[in-house]
């Protein structure tokens, strides 16, 4: 038996089930050719492309192959079967999706592989990570680098944060000095993050995305953090007057003004134009942090708002603050903040409204390590990578029950970020852990696992110059 590097659990997320056979093995090398069911083929392709960078030679596809691809509709819909032994690969999953899940798994494995049964499937429907484009703006490419790390760990929503005080990252036609003021050069916080995204390169993002089972989520933050409209637009201010320009990282002082008509004219051509473009079921509509907006203005914002996303098909998320409104039934409340309870989001809950888990003190990333941490913010504590893992999103918000939760998502703001590898250094390793905790049952987490198996990315990482955080927490080979 060739010796591999993993054990056959050694994977990220931890699967549901893991039934090695050590006697088996199999190795994958160059010209081992690759079987696909037709409804397969492009999860074929994709996992063909991967192992020929790995292997360094061609992995064709064609029949009798020693991997065979194939969906199972018996399985869950985002399931899959990985079994490996001496005479090949047998993966199947219950939908393309899933298969492609199964790809990430054979691909952690490495080209080595341990004999046994992979069984698996997901806790949470929704798994998500947030990249904000506001406080620094991220180029296309650089967003769809990001989503390939993402895949990696079966994460499956990528929430882009394209609206802030600092700056404005989406084209909308009719307003174009959104894009051309608030996009521009001196936007993002110290003025160093400028850029934003045509329709088109939009576009391109979400293709590139679903390709990869992963919907892209927009959010335009609103009725607060929007002094990059009033910066554009002075006409959309409660006087009209011109604003200045702000590239601080303080919040809470900008407000969308209820009271006028342009308001909601401006509201709707956004939604209506990202509704277009976005193929995916949800778009977020922020309301955090609404500090100058005074309540009875804020809940009638929302009551003129909250429905315009269902007007154009989609499912609008908030910010939990919405919970203080009567929200539409489809309407799903993200919970970001560090509190042991909140009435609003529990009677949300109560009332059929779906949950994601963001609390900013266990799934933030752009939380420093420690107080040596160069990059992020402590407002929430410092989160190590143990904080980031050892929660569970059905016991953090009382009324919040497992049925009520949609998923759970890992922000990261980028007040402090300037560059890719800011991003990396912040995301891994907590974003695997966030990502077990949106996959894996409860039953198969386990701190001590988790440490030692995200301690075998660490030569890969290494190996492809990945700007990762070497927690003291993690025992790096």
């Amino acid at each position: 038996m060739r010796a591999f590097t993993k054990q056959l659990g050694d994977v990220i997320p931890h699967p549901a089930s893991v039934r090695p056979v050590p006697a088996a093995s199999f190795t994958i090398i160059p010209g081992t050719v690759l079987d696909c069911a037709p409804e397969a083929a492009g999860v074929a392709e994709h996992l063909a492309g991967a192992l020929e960078k790995v292997v360094g030679g061609p992995i064709p596809i064609g029949p009798n192959g020693a991997i065979r691809l194939s969906v199972d509709p018996s399985l869950d819909f985002e399931g899959y079967t990985l079994e490996i032994t001496d005479a090949g690969v047998d993966l199947r999953g219950g939908s393309p999706q899933g298969l492609f899940w199964g790809v990430q798994t054979l691909l952690q494995l490495g080209t080595s592989l341990p004999g046994g049964l992979i069984s698996d499937a997901p806790r949470y429907e929704y798994r998500g990570a947030m990249l904000d484009l506001a406080r620094h703006f991220f180029t296309a490419d650089e967003i769809k680098a990001h989503i390939d790390l993402l895949v990696q760990f079966k994460i499956n929503h990528l929430h882009l944060h394209l609206t802030d005080d600092q700056g404005w990252r989406i084209e909308i036609p009719g307003w174009p000095l959104l894009t051309e003021v608030s996009g521009g050069a001196g936007t993002g916080v110290d003025g160093v993050g400028p850029g934003f995204l045509t329709l088109a390169s939009y576009s391109d993002v979400v293709a590139y995305a679903a390709e990869r089972f992963v919907t892209i989520v927009p959010e335009i933050d609103m009725p607060g953090h929007v002094n990059a409209v009033h910066y554009a637009y002075p006409s959309l201010t409660s006087d009209g007057q011109p604003v200045p320009q702000r590239v601080d990282a303080e919040v809470g002082y900008s407000s969308l003004v209820a009271g006028k008509e342009e308001t909601y004219a401006f509201v709707e051509d956004v939604i209506r134009t990202l509704a277009d473009v976005t193929p995916g079921p949800y778009l977020h509509i922020g309301g955090d942090e609404c500090l100058s907006t005074p309540p009875e203005d804020y809940r009638t914002f929302l009551a003129r708002v909250l429905p315009l996303p269902g007007k154009y098909g989609k499912r609008a998320i908030g910010w939990h603050e919405m919970a203080a409104v009567d929200l539409p039934e489809t309407a799903v409340v993200q919970y970001w903040r560090i509190e042991a309870a909140d009435a609003d989001t529990a009677r949300a809950a109560t009332e059929g409204r779906r949950v994601i888990m963001s609390p900013a003190d266990r799934a933030y990333l752009d939380m420093k390590y420690d107080s040596d941490t160069a990059l992020g913010l402590d407002w929430a504590g410092y989160v190590d990578v143990r904080r980031a893992y050892d929660w569970d999103p059905a016991d953090r918000l009382p009324g919040v029950p497992e049925e009520a939760l949609l998923g759970v998502e890992a922000p990261l703001w980028s007040e402090t970020l300037r560059s890719v590898a800011d991003v990396r250094f912040l995301t891994l390793p907590r974003l695997p852990a966030i990502a077990e905790i949106g996959w894996s049952k409860r039953d198969v987490r386990d701190w001590e696992s988790f440490r030692a198996r995200v301690a075998t990315f660490g030569p890969k990482w290494d190996a492809e110059g990945v700007s990762y955080y070497k927690s003291p927490e993690i025992p790096w080979p």
